[in-house]
């Protein structure tokens, strides 16, 4: 990877996060404005003090004039960016570079998403005709052969890949029935995820995350002038992004068990944040719990845990709340819900929240001995896929 990094030259002293939900009663100018009020109001700055905005929407608007209407912004730089389900990172990244390069002192990053109301479910972009060899399967489709390819590679039975995705399962609406913001805020036994309706291979409704409606935010100056804002700015420590060119679909060699851009943007994110023990250095873990298969490859990819020996990890509750190294604390895609341009930004406002120490005390989890925490965002699907990581950490150094 040829990034090097921005470690410690960029601080976020913002931010803000809608509920997701299904918001029949509001559209996305609501959405935007909650979410922007909330980051202003975090920040103790107006709009007009923004310098520049980045704004990240898959299918809910096209140019900047789609954030720069309901927010009332006159002559000021609105860039609208998509990246799959990874848009929301792509606007953070975009904000972060341009203060990083002195472009600008103080920079917006806002990720909206309405599509409840838009008959559509994920993403519903229509690809021009191509040669036969593209993706046809839904998405679902396609992640549900992550499973048997995981226990056939790593001899694990049936019975047992059923329990560990239960288990991931479990986990995240665990934690997102304690967070106030969440989609679904109610717990689920392992007994209701095992035996719930199946809609693609061995993937039930409690494997796959929901739709839904919010928006999020984050405002970004340089480090030297973190203190002006707030008195707990969070710092960059590493933005990486790798895409794949999608050769995975006419591999033979793919055996699905393996995100390779993942793994690639983890390790280039760790080498700008100086993390060689990933386990060990990170308080906790955003990742993007598109299908609960997904997490448990994540573990993986991401060097949390050796190959083949994640779903062991699972079962023995590593990655719970109270766990060595807590992964989705406020729920996840799984339990707070994705709308697809929000999501990378609210991955990284559970960060903010747990770094400042400001969670709701039921779920906050202990960041003193390790200050540092992750973000991870994919778009696409096996085979097919882009990704993102952050790291950001409370001290600077």
């Amino acid at each position: 990877m040829g990034s090097h990094g921005v470690r410690d030259k960029v601080a976020i002293v913002g931010m803000g996060c809608t509920k997701f939900a299904e918001q029949w009663d509001k559209g996305l100018d609501d959405l935007i404005v909650d979410a922007a009020t909330e980051t202003f109001d975090s920040a103790g700055v107006s709009k007009e003090d923004i310098d520049a905005y980045w704004f990240g929407t898959a299918q809910s608007g096209m140019s900047g004039i789609t954030l720069a209407r309901p927010l009332q912004l006159h002559n000021k730089p609105v860039t609208r960016v998509e990246n799959y389900c990874a848009t929301g990172s792509e606007a953070l990244r975009g904000a972060v570079y341009a203060v990083a390069s002195g472009a600008y002192d103080v920079a917006m990053a806002l990720g909206a998403e309405k599509v409840k109301d838009s008959g559509f479910q994920g993403l519903n972009a229509v690809n021009p005709p191509g040669d036969g060899t593209a993706r046809t399967l839904t998405a679902a489709a396609m992640f549900s052969m992550v499973a048997p390819a995981y226990g056939q590679k790593y001899g694990v039975d049936d019975d047992t890949m059923a329990d560990v995705l239960a288990s991931i399962a479990v986990k995240n609406h665990h934690n997102g029935a304690r967070n106030p913001r969440a989609q679904f805020r109610r717990e689920i036994t392992k007994e209701t995820a095992l035996r719930s309706p199946r809609l693609a291979g061995t993937l039930g409704v409690f494997d796959c995350a929901g739709v839904a409606d919010g928006a999020a935010a984050a405002i970004v100056v340089r480090a030297e002038d973190a203190l002006k804002y707030t008195d707990k700015p969070i710092y960059i420590k590493a933005l990486s992004f790798a895409t794949g060119s999608g050769s995975g679909l006419i591999d033979p060699g793919y055996d699905y068990t393996h995100f390779p851009e993942c793994e690639a943007a983890a390790a280039d994110a760790y080498a700008q944040a100086g993390i060689t023990d990933p386990r060990r250095q990170l308080a906790m873990a955003e990742v993007h719990d598109c299908f609960t298969p997904t997490e448990l490859v994540l573990m993986e990819d991401l060097g949390f845990a050796p190959r083949g020996t994640a779903w062991k990890e699972v079962l023995a509750g590593t990655f719970d709340l109270d766990g060595d190294l807590p992964i989705n604390p406020d729920g996840g895609l799984k339990s707070f819900g994705h709308p697809v341009g929000a999501s990378g930004l609210r991955m990284l406002f559970e960060c903010w929240l747990q770094m400042r120490g400001e969670s709701p005390a039921d779920r906050q989890i202990a960041t003193t001995d390790r200050g540092l925490a992750m973000t991870h965002n994919l778009g696409g699907y096996p085979g097919e896929m882009l990704s993102f990581v952050s790291v950001v950490g409370s001290q600077l150094g």
